[in-house]
This record gives C-alpha cells, sequence and structure tokens, in this order.
C-alpha cells in the first residue's frame, strides 16, 4: 500500500512520523511521491494549542472526504480519546503517541475503526529510523512529570520515562554506520535524562572523565563515537544548566553551543502560577553559566504572552528579562486554554487583542536583539554543517554553524562541499535570523 504522513507539531512528532514510515516501509509498503499520490494517509496531530488541533483534525476531514484511507496518530488522539470518532465518524483509526508501533499491525489487520492509546506500545518504534540523510533524531527520553500548568503534554506523552543508555548507544552507533554525522537526543525535558521511572543504568554508560550525572554521561558515551561530528539536543530546563553540562560542552567539542531553555515568563508571580519551579533569577543564573563559558553561546526560548491574569507590570518583566538574556531566538505563543490542565480553570482574561499586541512587541524586540546578536559575529569564522541549497535562494548554499544559527553563501565561490560536510564561512553580513558569509 503507497502511503504519506503529514506530520504537524515538534521534533518529537517528526521523529515519531519517521519511525512509523520505517515501520512501514519493513512490512512492506511504499513510501508514496505525496498526498495525491497516497492510497493511506496518516496525520500526526499536535494538541499543545487547540489551534494545533484543529488543522490536525481538519486536515485529517479533508483526506476523509477525499476517499482516502485515513489515520489520525499523535497528542490529539490521546486528549480526545473515543471522542476523535465523534468528531471524525468515518476515520478508519487513530492512534495515542506511545501506540505509534502498532500501526503496521492495525493495517495488516484491516479491522476499522480502530483506537489504539496504549500507554507504552512504541516498541521497535523508539530506534526505528529510515536510511538516508546525514541528520537523525534520537529519543532518549519519553513523556514529562513537571506539570506545568498550562501542559498538556503530561496527559497525551505519558510519564517521564528515560530509556537505557546501551539502547541509546547502540542506535547512534547504527545510524552513524549509515552516514549519520549529527544527531539530535529528544525530550520533553531532556537534562532530566536518568533521574526519575529510569531504565537508566550507570554500567550502560561508563565515565572515563568521571561524570556522575546522567545526561552528561551520555553526551560522553555518544561523542565517543567514531563518525558523530555533531550533538544536539532539546528541550531544556533551568535546573538541569549544572556545572556538569557546562564541563561536557567543554570537553567535548561534538556537542554544540546551543541550547533551548524555554522560560515562558519573566514575571516570578506568573512563573511561580504555571509551577515552573524556578524564579526569574535563577533562570539568569543559568544563562549566565553559559554565557560566563563561552559569550557566543547560543541560547533559544519559548514565551507564553496573555497567560492569565497577566498584567501589563508582568508583561514587561517578561520584555526585560528576554534583553537582560539577550536570546539569540524566541519563539512567542499566545497562551490558549487546555482541557484538563490547572490553568484551564482560570478566567482567559487576557483580550485576544491584548495577547496580539503583546506577541508582535516581543517579537519586534527580538527581531532587533538577534540583528544585535548577530553583528558580533560578523568577522569571525564559523564552523558551518552542509545542509544543501538554500530554500530562499537556490545559487546559495546554506547550513547550520554550532550555535544552531543559519549561514548561508554564495555557490559561486569556487569551494565544492557536499551535503553533510563542515566547512569554514567568514561571516561578512548580518541579518536577524540569518548569517551570510564567504566559504
Amino acid at each position: 500500500m503507497k502511503f504519506h504522513i503529514h506530520t504537524y507539531g515538534c521534533q518529537m512528532n517528526v521523529r515519531d512520523s519517521e519511525a512509523v514510515e520505517s515501520l512501514l516501509l519493513a512490512a512492506g509498503h511504499e513510501k508514496a511521491v505525496g498526498e495525491d499520490d497516497a492510497e493511506l494517509v496518516i496525520v500526526n496531530s499536535c494538541t499543545v494549542r487547540q489551534k494545533a488541533e484543529e488543522k490536525a483534525v481538519g486536515k485529517a476531514g479533508n483526506l476523509i472526504a477525499a476517499k482516502k484511507l485515513t489515520g489520525l496518530m499523535g497528542c490529539a488522539v490521546k486528549r480526545l480519546g473515543a471522542d476523535v470518532f465523534k468528531k471524525l465518524p468515518k476515520l478508519d483509526f487513530a492512534v495515542g503517541p506511545r501506540a505509534i508501533g502498532l500501526i503496521p499491525k492495525i493495517l495488516a489487520d484491516g479491522r476499522f475503526p480502530r483506537l489504539e492509546l496504549g500507554e507504552d506500545m512504541m516498541g521497535e518504534a523508539l530506534a526505528a529510523h529510515t536510511n538516508g540523510g546525514f541528520q537523525a533524531f534520537v529519543t532518549v527520553l519519553v513523556g514529562c512529570d513537571n506539570r506545568c500548568s498550562y501542559c498538556i503534554v503530561p496527559d497525551v506523552r505519558g510519564h517521564e520515562y528515560s530509556r537505557p543508555a546501551r539502547e541509546i548507544v547502540a542506535e547512534v552507533r547504527s545510524l552513524a554506520a549509515h552516514g549519520v554525522r549529527e544527531v539530535c537526543l529528544l525530550g520533553q525535558s531532556v537534562l532530566r535524562y536518568g533521574m526519575r521511572n529510569a531504565a537508566w543504568d550507570p554500567a550502560d554508560a561508563p565515565s572515563p572523565g568521571g561524570y556522575k550525572e546522567p545526561f552528561p554521561r551520555l553526551l560522553e558515551s555518544i561523542a565517543s563515537i567514531p563518525g558523530i561530528s555533531r550533538i544536539r539536543f532539546t528541550s531544556a530546563h533551568p535546573k538541569g544548566c549544572t556545572d556538569e553540562l557546562v564541563r561536557a560542552y567543554r570537553e567535548f567539542p561534538q556537542v554544540c553551543r546551543h541550547l533551548h531553555l524555554p522560560v515562558q515568563s519573566g514575571s516570578d508571580r506568573i512563573l511561580a502560577d504555571m509551577g515552573r519551579r524556578y524564579t526569574r533569577a535563577e533562570y539568569l543564573a543559568a544563562v549566565k553559566k553559559l554565557r560566563d563559558f563561552d559569550p557566543e553561546f547560543a541560547i533559544t526560548t519559548d514565551v507564553i504572552v496573555g497567560y492569565p491574569g497577566e498584567t501589563e507590570a508582568d508583561f514587561e518583566e517578561t520584555r526585560s528579562l528576554m534583553e537582560e538574556a539577550g536570546f539569540d531566538n524566541a519563539f512567542v505563543f499566545k497562551y490558549s486554554p487546555r482541557p484538563g490542565t490547572r490553568s484551564a480553570s482560570l478566567p482567559d482574561d487576557v483580550p485576544v487583542a491584548e495577547k496580539e499586541r503583546r506577541d508582535q512587541v516581543l517579537l519586534a524586540d527580538q527581531e532587533l536583539r538577534g540583528q544585535r546578536r548577530n553583528d558580533a559575529l560578523v568577522g569571525t569564522v564559523r564552523e558551518v554543517m552542509v545542509e544543501g541549497p538554500s530554500k530562499r535562494n537556490k545559487s546559495r548554499w546554506s547550513g547550520r554553524d554550532g550555535g544552531n544559527r543559519i549561514v548561508v553563501w554564495d555557490d559561486a565561490d569556487g569551494v565544492s562541499a557536499a551535503v553533510g560536510d563542515v566547512v569554514r564561512v567568514a561571516i561578512i553580513e548580518a541579518h536577524p535570523q540569518i548569517l551570510v558569509g564567504r566559504i
């Protein structure tokens, strides 16, 4: 059967879609050229915000109307449960994020409609990859137990579970043998790897360097794998910015000097209500620790505007924190209440227009801040992993430096480079979100 997977949401969903693709190919199915060519289309859904869920459910409805065999997988399925068939009466099957390993069996059985919400039925999907490409996502931690007041992820992704280090290291070795040079380690709060509900065993990740903490030990093991030249990871929490983590950044050149460190708010009052478990001062101390080690260290973040009860003063606290932290990039989201979360019981009292205004103010601030951060890199030489032609200008090449900054350069420079190569690029021009250079 020819299949196509349509993915919404975060890197975890991208990784889940790749795993399902690998399992379907192994079961004898064929990847379609695109949606029109497919007999089966699977929509991988997100439910972090209402609009994201609506887009995925709407897409599935359009596919059903087009007479496609249609499946829905991911977080929205877990949130909706059996109600998914009330929204989509002619949906063929629906699978939660921890039951994606069952999809080939569901297709083989051919019994529709079908709902699977299994808590720990990912099975071989955790390590299933499609061959090809020089970059790969690797799941190291599944689920989340942080229970932030606004976040539905613990309900839909389940309890936190850290995979055994031996499994992860074996997976990365296999990827390296197939030409992967950069891995991105995934976890909802990845720096908590090995801390709770863990299959992690210190003996699985011996530490010649004497690291004590699980995540730095994992970084040490992966950095020793031949062929892996870059290691990234996401997403982080300031409590995980320990001295051992900074030491790992310093000692292992493969570990990229970039961290996505969601802050969500700069107001201590709002942070406490969100259940974020840090103060403004503690967050800024984590930023300082990273920047003291390397002033060019790239830090990106997530911010929510319009959280229930957020006053203008709270918002200005967020603005000032973002300026003090000097973020390289920021993703700003307008608060959206999610059913079953603690904040959903609070009045959604910031008007939509005010949420939009605050959103635009922070984005405009970040444009100026990003320009300043990138201006400081003009005249430096960056080591850039080649990703291919630029999406906006095919006469240019594009890649990312260790700080995850997009770097572009002219194809006419006369120096040959292949996708996956690491090249040195002299930066000659800066923009808020890209650097322009000469190879």
